[in-house]
């Protein structure tokens, strides 16, 4: 899996598709944080919001991991071009998530924005293991996803519009889901409770706060 080939087009893509819905969805619980000594973010695209992470916590550490080399490119030209460069902060890791393995208990913030809906139940469930394994006893883990909503009219707007994102992402960045998974279960078996939730475009989008007290 790797976003290679719709890297120079992602942001064109996100705001043909949703406005600025998904990167309002990113940053809307990223008030609510304690401030992280350590983040981890994965999959974090072209750098929109480790940029807000950066201005918000000056402090914070991180290391961003992606498959994708062009949009690691992208990310680092974003902070690079910045007023204020943090590129100095974060260290770039080009990795595939499926087989990397991360420090254990090294990170007091975990970010996966728009990148657990790329994997099927199983392997979805092993990186929710596996990077819950990497968070301090403390942790926050900010989510911000796709969701199937209850109501009749908006869930069927939201499954015509997943079936065909993932379609598409599936030909353009071999993602190996068919469909979206509620990672809500494994979540909470790794220990995480979920702390904060808003909701965009009628319900399609969320954005979590997830805590860890232990």
């Amino acid at each position: 899996m790797s976003f290679d080939a719709v890297a120079p087009w992602y942001r064109a893509l996100e705001t043909i598709a949703f406005g600025s819905a998904l990167q309002r969805c990113r940053v809307a619980c990223l008030g609510e944080i304690r401030s992280p000594q350590q983040a981890l973010i994965v999959g974090e695209g072209n750098g929109r919001f480790l940029s807000e992470l950066l201005r918000a916590h000056p402090g914070v550490q991180v290391d961003c991991v992606d498959a994708s080399e062009r949009m690691l490119q992208l990310t680092r030209e974003r902070l690079e071009n910045a007023r204020g460069d943090r590129a100095a902060q974060v260290r770039f890791l080009h990795r595939e998530i499926t087989t990397w393995v991360p420090p254990e208990n090294a990170y007091d913030l975990i970010v996966t924005h728009f990148f657990l809906d790329c994997f099927p139940e199983p392997e979805l469930a092993g990186v929710i293991r596996k990077l819950g394994s990497a968070a301090k006893p403390n942790a926050a883990w900010l989510l911000a996803d796709f969701r199937l909503p209850a109501e009749r009219f908006a869930r069927l707007h939201a499954q015509a519009w997943l079936a065909v994102m993932y379609r598409f992402f599936r030909f353009t960045a071999q993602i190996p889901a068919r469909e979206l998974i509620d990672p809500t279960p494994v979540l909470e078996a790794a220990g995480f409770a979920l702390a904060r939730q808003y909701l965009f475009r009628h319900g399609l989008l969320k954005s979590e706060l997830w805590s860890r007290n232990s």
